[in-house]
């Protein structure tokens, strides 16, 4: 699993960003989204998936799962959090965010 961040402008200066992930069902903000039935080669539309934080489609590529998600940033963001790296085979469990 590959899971990348796109920073924009936190819409609420409280908003927060959780993921947690187990295989890949990742849960984002508490609710569940299951990814295991993405076959290799496929890409689910952004506008299929019913969460405000995944800002483009999810593909899978060579059996590894590509999904990149909105990150809400405020202006005194650190720089990990404004220019964030990709997250390459994150651990089962809570996903660290850039802050």
């Amino acid at each position: 699993m590959i899971i990348k961040f796109s920073p924009s402008a936190a819409i609420d200066p409280d908003e927060k960003l959780t993921i947690s992930k187990r295989s890949d069902v990742l849960t984002v903000n508490g609710e569940r989204f299951d990814f295991r039935p993405l076959p290799d080669g496929a890409t689910l539309p952004a506008s299929a998936i019913d969460c405000d934080y995944i800002e483009q489609d999810v593909r899978r590529v060579d059996g590894e799962l590509i999904i990149t998600f909105r990150l809400p940033v405020t202006p005194d963001a650190s720089p990990a959090a404004c220019f964030p790296r990709d997250l390459i085979n994150p651990a089962d469990g809570n996903v660290s965010i850039p802050e």
